[in-house]
């Protein structure tokens, strides 16, 4: 029987394929952001498995983090037509919704949300195709 005589490069190419799909336990699959390792577990992690078992929304659902009038908010965008954005506070107790429903104008608990945010960081966002 003859023996299959590989040149190197295709060796060293077939090892490289082998060992890319291999995960270690330090480094699990995520669909957080790279950037943004520190989303809070409890609630926060909650409602982003919440959306993540949802259709997709076009356009695509996304947590921010925000300061606003002092404090740290997660904003939960617009997802579509009359579905409010929603601000948390950081235990994920619901203040407002800036914007969306029926007006368009939110519910008027925080009507200068939009204006008065700052230091804002995408905390993660829907990467998933709407259809």
């Amino acid at each position: 029987m003859a023996a299959l005589k590989l040149p190197v490069w295709a060796l060293a190419l077939l090892l490289l394929v082998g060992f890319a799909g291999c995960r270690t336990m330090e480094s699990p699959a995520t669909s957080e952001p790279e950037q943004e390792k520190d989303i809070p577990t409890g609630w926060l992690s909650e409602l982003i498995r919440e959306l993540e078992h949802e259709d997709p929304a076009n356009p695509p659902a996304k947590v921010y983090r925000y300061t606003y009038n002092g404090q740290e908010v997660y904003y939960l965008t617009s997802r579509c037509c009359d579905i409010p954005a929603k601000v948390y506070d950081t235990e994920g107790n619901l203040l407002c919704e800036p914007e969306g429903g029926i007006t368009g104008q939110g519910d008027g608990r925080c009507a200068d949300f939009i204006d008065a945010r700052t230091n804002e960081t995408l905390i993660w966002e829907d990467k998933r195709e709407y259809k």
